[in-house]
């Protein structure tokens, strides 16, 4: 194994090792920019992920660059943080060393006097990962430009089918989970096939899509007030979205779905569904929760290691006797603390008092001017609960450069109810029609 961070070994300020670039890792990364100490930011992508509209990129509407931007951009300014393009592996908090994987596929490791861990978490199917294959998840760039990959895909592959029977399947869109994500993704696709992509096709009408949004859940949107879930609810049924609750998928494969014992064919089904935490807890040997999330301390802290702190998506904190909930704020409001907490110690300071999150809402979007919000007593529906989300999440965006191009596209979509990022990365299929000859050009080569 091999140290690569040598040169800050020497005595010298204090080392604080993050480990992810998402919401958590990088609020404390930058709350640590005047800080005495040296920070090294480790994540496995060299860019920052606005996650709330992967969606959007999914569905077209906005490009991957559009809310992404480079890590090293968000932190160019501060003299005292490193960025490492890694993939941890583990960590051993006796020796305070996190380990990792190196390009040529060797363990590096470094060391630390503070450990903050904003891992996040990974799609989970619930112990039938025999459905990954199947029903891509949207937690990266990557999953969305897959989705998005297998939505197009199917409006292709159904425009040279000759036979109009089976046109029905091929549009036949499903969605496993009908939370925040499961909602706007089918509100997405909704407005998606009754835009003006209906007359860029020849043969197929992309209004007759079936959607299909199916929850384990007696209702949609759980952790929203049943009123507002209800409009909800009945906006998607508007928009020609089919809603199943209360029952359970049983299988799904290449062919399509099979829930309540009923199949129903499709060529797209997406996994809305689940999350399970990433392995932090197994590297500390730490107390979690029934979800594998790593219990900690008022101050964020583990138990027994004062000096390691997990925030975000793969902590567990309660608060007025509920668990904080998986969403974006959190993580943010918890990595400014950790580093608060951090940087208290380093000068000698009093420490801040325990965590104490700020709940600024839920909020969802269902398709264009219509979203939900929900803030303590104030609870708003229509264009007025849209306005609010698009100006909070435009807020919130990375970098101004994505909050311009991000803001642009909205504005031109609205205008013309188009999707701006309509590409397809993998290649066609290759025809699967027994006897099929492959397509030659004017010289009688193969085309493919």
């Amino acid at each position: 194994m091999s140290n690569p961070f040598r040169d800050v070994e020497p005595s010298g300020p204090p080392r604080v090792v993050i480990v992810g670039g998402g919401f958590g890792g990088l609020s404390a990364a930058r709350a640590l920019g005047g800080a005495s100490v040296r920070v090294i930011l480790v994540d496995r992508s060299t860019h920052h992920v606005f996650q709330p509209l992967l969606y959007q990129v999914a569905t077209a509407s906005l490009a991957p660059s559009d809310i992404a931007s480079p890590i090293r951009e968000a932190v160019r300014r501060q003299r005292n943080t490193l960025v490492a393009w890694r993939e941890v592996t583990g960590v051993d908090a006796d020796t305070r060393q996190v380990f990792f994987t190196a390009l040529d596929g060797t363990t590096q490791w470094v060391r630390y006097e503070y450990l903050v861990l904003a891992t996040g978490v990974e799609q989970s199917y619930f112990g039938h990962d025999e459905f990954r294959p199947f029903a891509p998840g949207l937690k990266s760039l990557t999953d969305a430009t897959a989705v998005r990959d297998k939505l197009l895909g199917a409006l292709e592959v159904a425009e040279l089918e000759p036979d109009p029977a089976r046109h029905r399947d091929l549009l036949t869109f499903v969605l496993v989970g009908a939370g925040p994500t499961g909602v706007e993704m089918a509100g997405a696709i909704a407005e998606m096939m009754h835009g003006p992509l209906r007359r860029d096709f020849r043969r197929i009408n992309t209004a007759t899509a079936r959607i299909v949004l199916i929850e384990g859940a007696p209702r949609v949107l759980m952790s929203f007030d049943a009123g507002l879930a209800k409009r909800a609810h009945d906006r998607l049924v508007r928009m020609g979205v089919e809603i199943r609750t209360g029952v359970r998928v049983e299988t799904v494969d290449a062919e399509g779905v099979v829930v309540g014992g009923e199949r129903i064919a499709s060529r797209a089904v997406l996994w809305t569904a689940g999350v399970s935490p990433s392995p932090v807890a197994q590297w500390l040997k730490a107390e979690t929760d029934r979800s594998g999330r790593v219990r900690v301390q008022p101050d964020l802290s583990v138990t027994g290691r004062p000096e390691v702190f997990v925030v975000g998506d793969v902590a567990y904190l309660e608060q007025a006797g509920h668990p904080l909930p998986w969403v974006a704020q959190v993580a943010l409001q918890q990595g400014r603390y950790a580093a608060r907490v951090i940087a208290a110690r380093v000068a000698g300071d009093p420490s801040p008092p325990p965590f104490s999150y700020f709940d600024k809402g839920n909020m969802a979007v269902i398709g264009r001017s219509y979203a939900i919000v929900e803030s303590g007593r104030v609870k708003l529906s229509g264009i007025v609960a849209w306005l609010a989300w698009a100006t909070i999440h435009l807020a919130f965006l990375p970098a101004r450069g994505n909050r311009i191009l991000v803001f642009t596209q909205w504005v031109w979509s609205h205008l013309t109810h188009g999707q701006q990022a309509r590409l397809v990365m993998e290649r066609p299929p290759a025809d699967q029609t027994p006897g099929a000859e492959p397509a030659r050009g004017a010289d009688g080569q193969d085309s493919r």
